[in-house]
């Protein structure tokens, strides 16, 4: 992430500690976006993803107050409390009760307008899929949460709880594996 993006966020969570709520509204839209693609990716499900994010946001202007810049980036303490509250999520019986309103898909969407320009191949997306089939589970861990979730080497290890050698090594041997799987 970059740093003048994270002293954003770090403003941002002070003042929200002292009840600013426009200060709350940017961190909301700054951050959402990131919170909702992991509430999706670990409940697989738009709507509850959603309602926990909702939820999340509600934690977050409570408990402004108790995030320590000197332990952990905004976007890490965010990601916490929303990997935390997925975990719970799944773990209630919410989950098993609510209706599903739509599958969440792993798989790469096309849009109407996208085949015409060229640039969606249905047998190289194959191809990657495979790919990304072969890779060790922390090798391809490390990969999502870069390029899906648009992680940081530090906040990956963060988030794994290995070293950032460790994450940066990953992701090497990953797309050395990918740029030769693939043909690139």
């Amino acid at each position: 992430m970059d740093n003048a993006l994270a002293e954003q966020h770090t403003l941002l969570m002070q003042a929200v500690a002292t009840g600013d709520r426009r200060a709350f509204e940017q961190l909301y839209r700054l951050t959402s976006p990131h919170l909702f693609a992991v509430a999706l990716r670990m409940l697989r499900h738009r709507a509850w993803a959603e309602e926990v994010l909702h939820d999340c946001f509600i934690t977050v202007w409570s408990k402004a107050e108790t995030y320590n810049d000197a332990l952990s980036s905004p976007m890490t303490w965010l990601t916490h409390i929303v990997r935390n509250r997925c975990i719970d999520w799944l773990r209630s019986g919410q989950a098993r009760a609510t209706h599903v309103e739509e599958e969440y898909t792993d798989q790469l969407v096309i849009a109407d307008s996208d085949e015409p320009n060229g640039w969606y191949d249905e047998s190289q997306a194959e191809r990657l899929r495979h790919c990304l089939g072969h890779l060790s589970n922390d090798q391809r861990q490390s990969i999502s949460l870069a390029y899906y979730q648009g992680m940081s080497h530090g906040d990956i290890a963060d988030w794994l709880q290995q070293p950032v050698g460790s994450v940066k090594s990953w992701i090497r041997r990953a797309m050395d594996h990918l740029r030769e799987c693939v043909g690139l």
